[in-house]
């Protein structure tokens, strides 16, 4: 099939809120971006979820969706999730167990095989509510432990498959009941990254182990044999945590580990420290291509959009946890984590507020793929409609997703919908 027969057109839609255009689409990827009617290709129109005619250049039978000149942006990226844990599909739990991170691990441990934790349904139940709300791809920590082994990373990689490659996932094989402190799961880590994991994780080197040379140490000689990278839990705060941030920083530097393959996931201590303190760190990571994830706390100061962007450390929006044995909270929204981000951190500006959007969206990629991931040509057509009057409008009131294109596929989002408790 020639690259300019589109099998589906996306119709007069305003990519980042500005001029009106058709987005061609062919192979799963887009081919063109062109001004509305510009070649008068396109006949009739068709509703925004149903198929239309197509004239010259469209390929015989391609599918036209009338997008009535809303917002398009491309798809959304959580960037830190964990799909393989929630009770999303079950009748409502309730919250149990001693509060804290030991706390909530032990209470997880001894009620998941209750609930079918890991599973390809909950994970499929997870993914597939992320995409009915524009979330096109993923980086998702699976639970790998002497209890259920690989087995949360074989069931994440069925619900992938389930839904046919429209959320593209990347799995990091995360040792949540801790790494020296239970012997077998080092290795169990290296079996993950032989058997085509992207990342390996790690947990509060000093809180939970408590010998974060010897966790670093083992995590990072994984990485250095196999070529996985490293995305890593730091819950610990000030100081402690900021001891954390330089023991992985002297080794990425020491082993010359490729930028974009180590990443810290929350990360408080960047917020408790002087501004001194984090200016020199963040300094450092951006020397070294660290990066950061964050789920934008609530209870907590966020990340400082502007020191960051200045230092030139890249940073995405994740979901956590979603509706499980650490909380009730979570709905698989990305754009509701990046509005909780903004409202928290005090973003108003029309700039910062599209700022917040492009890392939700097209920035937030590179936690995924090295792909481009944008309305342009050449990129995955990974694209969500929005009746919204642009990004801005878009991220204040949360607006609800009308259609989202996933690799080309499309879906209603009122098709996907699904009952929490079912």
């Amino acid at each position: 099939m020639a690259t300019d027969e589109a099998t589906l057109i996306i119709r007069d839609v305003r990519p980042w809120g500005g001029a009106r255009s058709d987005i061609r689409v062919a192979g799963g990827r887009i081919v063109s971006v062109t001004a509305t009617g510009a070649g008068d290709d396109v006949a009739g129109g068709a509703s925004a979820s149903a198929s239309g005619g197509a004239g010259a250049g469209a390929g015989a039978g391609a599918r036209v969706v009338d997008g009535r000149g809303q917002l398009a942006l491309p798809g959304l990226v959580n960037t830190h999730a964990h799909v393989d844990k929630s009770w999303w599909g079950h009748e409502w739990e309730s919250y149990g167990g001693e509060p804290g991170t030991q706390g909530r691990i032990a209470h997880e441990r001894a009620r998941r095989d209750a609930l079918g934790i890991p599973s390809e349904p909950v994970a499929t139940r997870v993914l597939r509510e992320g995409l009915r709300t524009g979330t096109t791809r993923v980086r998702t920590h699976v639970d790998v432990d002497l209890g259920v082994g690989l087995r949360g990373i074989e069931a994440v990689r069925a619900a992938a498959d389930a839904l046919d490659g429209a959320v593209e996932v990347s799995i990091v094989a995360f040792p949540q009941d801790g790494v020296l402190r239970r012997p077998g799961v080092l290795d169990l880590l290296r079996q993950a990254a032989t058997a085509g994991a992207d990342h390996i994780g790690g947990l509060d080197p000093s809180l939970i182990d408590r010998d974060p040379v010897g966790q670093l140490d083992g995590l990072f000689a994984i990485a250095a044999d196999t070529g996985c990278g490293i995305d890593i839990h730091l819950h610990e705060p000030a100081e402690l945590g900021a001891f954390a941030f330089d023991l992985v920083l002297d080794r990425v530097e020491r082993l010359g580990i490729a930028p974009g393959r180590v990443n810290i996931a929350h990360g408080f201590a960047i917020i408790d420290v002087d501004p001194v303190r984090r200016r020199d760190l963040l300094a450092r990571m951006a020397s070294l291509g660290v990066t950061m994830t964050t789920v934008a706390p609530v209870r907590m100061r966020q990340l400082p959009l502007h020191e960051f962007d200045e230092a030139g450390v890249r940073f995405g929006f994740g979901t956590d946890g979603i509706r499980d044995l650490w909380s009730p909270y979570g709905d698989g929204d990305l754009l509701g984590i990046a509005w909780q981000y903004a409202r928290a951190g005090g973003v108003v500006r029309d700039e910062d507020l599209t700022r917040v959007v492009e890392l939700a969206t097209r920035d937030g990629a590179r936690f995924v793929t090295d792909e481009a991931h944008d309305l342009v040509a050449g990129a995955r057509a990974d694209v969500v409609l929005l009746d919204a009057e642009n990004p801005m409008d878009a991220l204040v009131r949360r607006v609800p997703r009308s259609l989202v294109v996933a690799g080309g596929r499309v879906f209603d989002p009122a098709e996907l919908a699904q009952r929490p408790w079912e």
